[in-house]
């Protein structure tokens, strides 16, 4: 039975001595803003520079949590306007699926992991640039394939949404029903995998303080971004988004370990 050790005072000041403490809030700030400018990209974000600071493990661990108090506070507003017939099938597949990304995460080289991310991030802005969608009948087993995608994506780094993104956008749905159903879906996963990673040793003292003083920033950075969203067309707002997460893909790649480290 894994026993979960809370951080002490001792973690929150090895955390705030540690050097690449002032990169990690700026990390936090920005991802957060641009989640609250864009509506989306926060994990494209925080996950690959996160992990080029402190290592992937550390990198989709700490945001797990950022994002699980998150998703928790933004569900309670949104969970009865959710179509639970369609998250049910997308988040049980994802769920199961998950459990095999995180052990991906424990066991991957870390830097073959990174490398991995860092591409896959770059793949993922190619295509929502294009304005690509699913526009085929969602039917059971394609629900099921874009959960087992979300689910291994989103165990190993912490990334479910852009196949969901592709999947449900297509949906004929009003825009706030397939909002909601985002919002409870990634609350759903975030909840499976808190279960998950403290099972795997992954919520460790250092990633519970370092969330800690994170997460707080990460919020008010939301916010603010949100309200610069109502300054900006919704064409330069998507193209600067998609702009900050392709850079953050570059900077996070091991290419540059030595200027960052």
């Amino acid at each position: 039975m894994t026993v979960i050790e809370l951080p002490n005072s001792a973690s929150f000041a090895a955390v705030m001595a540690d050097p690449r403490f002032a990169l990690a809030l700026g990390i936090s700030i920005l991802s957060g803003a641009v989640r609250g400018f864009s509506g989306f990209g926060s994990a494209l974000v925080y996950v690959p520079l996160m992990s080029a600071l402190y290592g992937p493990k550390i990198g989709a661990a700490s945001f797990l949590l950022t994002d699980f108090v998150t998703g928790i506070v933004f569900s309670i507003g949104v969970w009865r306007q959710a179509v639970w017939r369609e998250i049910f099938p997308l988040a049980l597949s994802a769920a199961v699926a998950a459990q095999f990304g995180a052990l991906i995460l424990q066991y991957a080289e870390p830097a073959h992991l990174r490398w991995a991310m860092a591409a896959l991030v770059l793949v993922i802005v190619v295509v929502l640039s294009t304005g690509w969608r699913y526009h085929g009948k969602p039917m059971l087993i394609v629900t099921v394939l874009v959960g087992i995608a979300a689910g291994l994506m989103g165990g190993a780094v912490q990334i479910f949404g852009p196949p969901v993104v592709l999947f449900w956008l297509s949906s004929m749905a009003a825009a706030a029903v397939v909002r909601a159903n985002f919002v409870v879906f990634f609350a759903i996963m975030a909840a499976a995998l808190v279960v998950t990673y403290l099972w795997a040793g992954l919520l460790t003292p250092e990633v519970m303080a370092l969330a800690a003083f994170v997460a707080p920033l990460h919020i008010l950075a939301m916010f603010a971004g949100a309200q610069v969203f109502h300054f900006a067309s919704e064409q330069t707002y998507r193209r600067t988004a998609y702009v900050i997460i392709a850079l953050a893909a570059l900077a996070s790649m091991p290419l540059w370990d030595g200027w960052v480290r």
